[in-house]
């Protein structure tokens, strides 16, 4: 039977729970599920026999998240196009003091925690960004400690492999560029795009077989530049939004939100575009949501 007792401590650490459920499985909406389907999990636990709930909380929401990861791994398999993660759109300053969680919920990294195992991720997720011991995280994943070190161990060297080499650019840059984009895109000024894009800029764009769009990435300034004019029409309204801890651009036809476009910055220049079009990822940015470490 739940108590006020229950909720009081689920509620303080729900922001670090969320975070959490969504660097597993990249999905907001899958992680307000996971979250109430634990906290059920967590109304029926005597607390006597919980000595530190931080603890026992995240092992509960890695498991109920682990278990959603693995059983949406078909409907991913057979997705129409790339899938990308749901942006998770933030309270303005959420998590920009937090670097370390500030980086950890950027897009490029979430696209990268895609390549990890569910149980590399979540060790990963777990270990790096949430600082938790390995013994901690062993009952989550069901390993051993020593298990999960060598886990960790594969993980971090699989995320580093994949990180570019360079440092990308923090939210005060990104948003100066973003700001001289939205310009050119309103103006319809292609050598003012041009001038921002690097050479080898990548478009890679979420539709889900719901919405026309690019199914496969679109590489080169120049290609980037023109899909970039067509799909910005001026019959759309443009807002920054705050999303995944970097400025964004939600374009909305309407009242209806058509698509978020989030940007990777480095060197002033924007290397990779990613833009979420399904409208069923896009459900997920009705309200802002809290996340903590």
């Amino acid at each position: 039977m739940s108590t006020d007792e229950h909720a009081e401590r689920f509620t303080l650490l729900r922001p670090l729970l969320f975070a959490i459920a969504y660097e597993i499985l990249g999905s907001a909406t899958e992680s307000d599920d996971v979250l109430q389907d634990s906290y059920l999990r967590w109304a029926e636990v005597d607390l006597a026999t919980v000595r530190d709930t931080k603890a026992y909380l995240a092992r509960l929401v890695t498991r109920q998240a682990l278990n959603a990861l693995r059983a949406g791994a078909r409907r991913r398999e057979d997705y129409v196009g790339v899938w990308l993660p749901e942006p998770l759109l933030l309270d303005e300053h959420d998590a920009s003091e937090d670097l370390v969680l500030a980086e950890s919920v950027s897009m490029a990294m979430l696209v990268v925690l895609e390549t990890l195992t569910p149980d590399e991720r979540a060790v990963f997720v777990l270990r790096e960004v949430f600082g938790f011991d390995y013994d901690e995280i062993a009952p989550a994943v069901g390993k051993s400690a020593a298990t999960v070190r060598q886990v960790a161990h594969r993980a971090r060297e699989h995320v580093r492999a994949r990180r570019k080499r360079f440092h990308p650019a923090g939210p005060a840059r990104t948003a100066r560029v973003t700001e001289r984009f939205m310009a050119a895109v309103t103006t319809g000024d292609m050598e003012g795009l041009l001038s921002l894009l690097a050479p080898d800029v990548t478009w890679t764009a979420d539709g889900g077989g719901k919405v026309i769009t690019v199914r496969r990435p679109v590489v080169g300034a120049e290609k980037v530049a023109a899909l970039i004019l067509g799909i910005f029409r001026p019959d759309l309204r443009i807002e920054r939004v705050n999303c995944n801890n970097t400025p964004a651009l939600a374009a909305y036809n309407g009242e209806r939100l058509e698509g978020v476009f989030l940007a990777d910055v480095a060197d002033g220049k924007i290397t990779q575009f990613y833009a979420i079009r399904n409208p069923d990822k896009l459900l997920a940015l009705a309200a802002p949501r809290r996340i903590s470490r």
